[in-house]
């Protein structure tokens, strides 16, 4: 189901990383990696267990009740 909030802001529910959260004014993997601030990490982005290719980030549709798992790589020694 996808909810309309304040403002007409079209609100979807997808499970990220295990965790059901609601998100507003996400359309792409690229718009919800924007608006949690990775669009600069190195990542694995694996959507309905399949692994997207950064270079469809942007192409990439998120829906109602996808589930997105999102690995980044920290260094270290």
């Amino acid at each position: 189901m996808i909810l309309f909030g304040k403002r007409g802001v079209i609100t979807v529910k997808l499970t990220i990383n295990g965790e059901m959260r609601e998100v507003s004014d996400v359309n792409s993997v690229a718009d919800l990696l924007a608006a949690f601030k990775l669009e600069q990490k190195i990542l694995v982005i694996e959507l309905n267990r399949e692994i997207i290719d950064r270079s469809e980030y942007a192409a990439t549709v998120l829906n109602e009740g996808d589930s997105l798992e999102i690995v980044h790589f920290v260094g270290g020694g």
